[in-house]
């Protein structure tokens, strides 16, 4: 007996000393305790146990899975030959399991297996093995001699049940967590794979299929498919099948609703663990992944992205029922995830990859469309704006929604220059109850909620240069959450924002400098030939008054004899007079300029006084006071204001309003000057200031060139000038003029001053 019980303490010790990672069989913990039940019976009349021995025992592990005796795991001691005793429906073994106590086969008048009868067995007794009123086995012994089996047998086997119990527990209990560490080593390995495959391959719809083919392998599935939500977020799209023998897979698109299994998930983003879809509620909605194929059970994960975006469903079906667990649920909900990622890296690098083109091909202002465009895309935002910095200023360049009376925000003070003075992303709430927002108005009119902004850094230097802001509207479809995926998205595009800002400053460089390039040599050219030929227009010219005063002297009588050919000589003077005073003036336009500090606001009140404007148009001006002098002629500027003014009287038709605005932008002033009038299409912004461009009247430019004298002018100022308009409500021609050097700033610029004058 203390042999037995040695034995036992020396099973329970062994698996009590193992851990998970130690292998660890449960038919070995099985032929221990079933030995262990033999040398019982060797203990008590001291004979030793073999195969013509007068006891047997034999051992079944119990799954509690299937309900039911596994036959794999059986085990026997003293047994002389391999016999078929699988536990009956109506045995011993399905006795003890039900009645949750050990029963003998003559108390309870239960008839012996078949086969242990003929083995030579007489009479037996079944101790069902529980662990917390859970199954775990069954302990049989038989007695191969006419006898019952004695107290103190009994109660030895009472002892040792518990113990035998607790051990196959335990030992099962290993084996799991072996078997379920061996599959997650095998899932890691699957998910490491499919990270190279994200990093490695640069074709989608190939790097899906990949993931679906694991899928596939992990979970056991027949088929399966993979759908993305379409651009109108409406409904999914097929990117990707796999399976084996397909007949007619089902790739059409299916819409985001509860009229089928996978348009459930995408709806309400949930994933589903269906046993059988031909029975229960399902099996109303049920839509096969292959119409030839007799699928049982199936398992749908939605692709939801960092920032919550539904991006896509993934089916995957069996002809088996209960085929999935939620082992393997969770396991696609992985590879969804790597699906996720994948689907949005693609994504984002096509977005860089098309912005870059366009960078190198298309104009500034379409490039800040197209950026505010993916945007939205991106991060699933129904609203974004580019913003650049324009002095103390950030001006709105680009948006995809209305911000009206919001075109113009402050530096200092606003959730926008926020992100711009601190160089970092900004995120906000709610911006109608943030202050730091400018524009109230605007987000109580329409809905604005969350914000999330980037600023727009330029060079080496990561100077600020703009923003680009993202915003939600109360109840919209599309929303982004400020993940860290939506900043990291955010700044890569505000990156690239920067990069076509920048790169438009410095077109406008070059734009400027040929402009005064090409205006230096016209001038060369055109001075030249024309101070030529007025000078000798001005000698001709010149020689009629003397003439006609020679005429006067010695034709007095004559004259006073008749009074018509008086007043047509003296007009003759009078006109041969204005005529060298308009060459005299003409010849000022061409003499070479001196730039000097000029104060633009003496430069507008004088162009106002001289300009030929009615009553009925009045002038007003705003923000010019303080503006620091600007390099360039002071009488040459007043005319271009006349010029302007004169025009925009004429496009008003003589009745209207005049506003010039000045303004500080860095090292630039921007002037402007904006009228009432019809506008100015946009196919004529640039074809207005050509030399042969004919308007409606001629400028104030005595030569008679119009605009194309005032913006070849500005360019040899160093500035630029250019026109906005729709063609309908007014127009505004913004001046840019480059602000004097800082040792000439000092000196009080005034009319009348250096080599400008006629």
């Amino acid at each position: 007996m203390l042999n037995a019980l040695a034995r036992l303490n020396h099973i329970s010790a062994e698996i009590n000393r193992a851990t998970s990672d130690q292998h660890i069989r449960v038919e070995e913990t099985l032929r221990l305790v079933a030995e262990g039940a033999a040398a019982l019976f060797a203990g008590v009349d001291g004979d030793a146990q073999n195969e013509n021995g007068r006891v047997s025992t034999v051992i079944y592990a119990y799954d509690a899975e299937t309900a039911a005796f596994d036959p794999d795991q059986r085990v026997a001691a003293g047994v002389k030959k391999a016999v078929r005793d699988e536990p009956r429906p109506d045995g011993l073994g399905a006795r003890a399991l039900r009645l949750r106590r050990r029963v003998l086969s003559y108390e309870e008048d239960v008839a012996l297996h078949p086969h242990m009868a003929a083995a030579g067995a007489l009479a037996g007794v079944c101790y069902p093995l529980l662990v917390a009123e859970q199954m775990v086995g069954a302990l049989y012994v038989y007695l191969h001699e006419d006898r019952r089996f004695s107290e103190l047998e009994l109660l030895l086997l009472d002892n040792f049940v518990n113990q035998a119990a607790m051990a196959i527990h335990r030992a099962q209990q290993l084996s799991r967590i072996q078997r379920h560490l061996k599959r997650k080593e095998e899932e890691l390995i699957r998910l490491r794979r499919a990270d190279l495959l994200i990093s490695s391959r640069p074709d989608l719809e190939e790097t899906l299929e990949a993931i679906l083919q694991m899928a596939l392998e992990v979970t056991g599935a027949r088929y399966g498919i993979l759908r993305q939500v379409d651009s109108s977020g409406e409904q999914l799209i097929t990117r990707a099948i796999a399976g084996d023998d397909l007949g007619r897979p089902a790739v059409e698109a299916l819409p985001i609703n509860a009229t089928s299994i996978t348009g459930w998930v995408a709806k309400y983003r949930q994933p589903l663990c269906i046993a059988d879809v031909r029975r229960g509620a399902w099996s109303r909605i049920y839509y096969p992944l292959d119409h030839e194929m007799e699928m049982r059970s199936e398992l749908a994960v939605p692709l939801i992205g960092a920032g919550g975006r539904l991006e896509g469903v993934i089916n995957l079906e069996s002809p088996q029922v209960a085929a999935f667990s939620e082992e393997d649920s969770l396991l696609l909900q992985s590879l969804a995830t790597q699906a996720v990622i994948a689907i949005q890296d693609m994504r984002l690098l096509d977005a860089l990859l098309e912005v870059s083109e366009r960078l190198l091909t298309e104009p500034a202002a379409r490039v800040n469309q197209r950026l505010v465009e993916l945007a939205c895309e991106l991060l699933n935002a129904p609203v974004s704006a580019l913003w650049t910095l324009e002095g103390d200023e950030l001006v709105l360049k680009s948006a995809n929604a209305g911000f009206d009376g919001c075109h113009r925000v402050p530096l200092w003070d606003s959730l926008i220059g926020e992100a711009v003075l601190r160089r970092e992303l900004v995120y906000s709430d709610d911006v109608r109850n943030d202050e730091r927002f400018a524009c109230k108005a605007l987000a109580q009119r329409a809905g604005r909620t969350q914000a999330l902004v980037a600023p727009l850094l330029s060079g080496d230097e990561r100077d600020p240069v703009g923003a680009l802001s993202v915003f939600n509207i109360e109840d919209a479809r599309g929303r982004f959450t400020g993940s860290d995926w939506d900043k990291k998205v955010l700044a890569f595009l505000a990156h690239f924002a920067a990069l076509a800002v920048s790169n438009a400053a410095h077109q406008e460089a070059l734009r400027l400098e040929r402009e005064q390039r090409h205006a230096a040599e016209t001038f060369a050219a055109v001075g030249d030939i024309a101070a030529n030929l007025l000078h000798r227009l001005n000698n001709k010219i010149g020689i009629i008054p003397v003439r006609v005063e020679g005429i006067q002297d010695k034709c007095q009588p004559a004259l006073q004899a008749d009074a018509y050919l008086a007043h047509n000589l003296a007009q003759i003077e009078q006109s041969a007079i204005e005529a060298m005073a308009e060459v005299r003036e003409s010849l000022f336009y061409l003499r070479p300029l001196q730039l000097s500090p000029v104060d633009a606001a003496v430069a507008v009140a004088e162009a106002i006084r001289e300009a030929e404007l009615p009553a009925s148009v009045k002038v007003r001006t705003s923000g010019l006071e303080n503006l620091p002098p600007v390099m360039a002629g002071h009488r040459r500027l007043a005319l271009v204001f006349i010029n302007l003014l004169e025009n925009a009287s004429t496009a008003m038709k003589g009745r209207g309003d005049i506003h010039i605005r000045g303004a500080r932008r860095r090292e630039w002033i921007e002037i402007e000057v904006s009228d009432e009038g019809p506008g100015i299409p946009t196919e004529l912004h640039e074809r207005i200031f050509e030399f042969n461009y004919s308007g409606a009247k001629r400028a104030s430019g005595k030569l008679g060139f119009g605009l194309w004298w005032v913006k070849t002018l500005m360019a040899r100022f160093g500035g630029s000038i250019r026109v906005e308009s729709d063609g309908q409500n007014g127009a505004t021609f913004i001046l840019r003029l480059p602000m004097a050097r800082s040792e000439a700033r000092s000196q009080k610029p005034g009319a009348g001053t250096g080599n400008d004058e006629p």
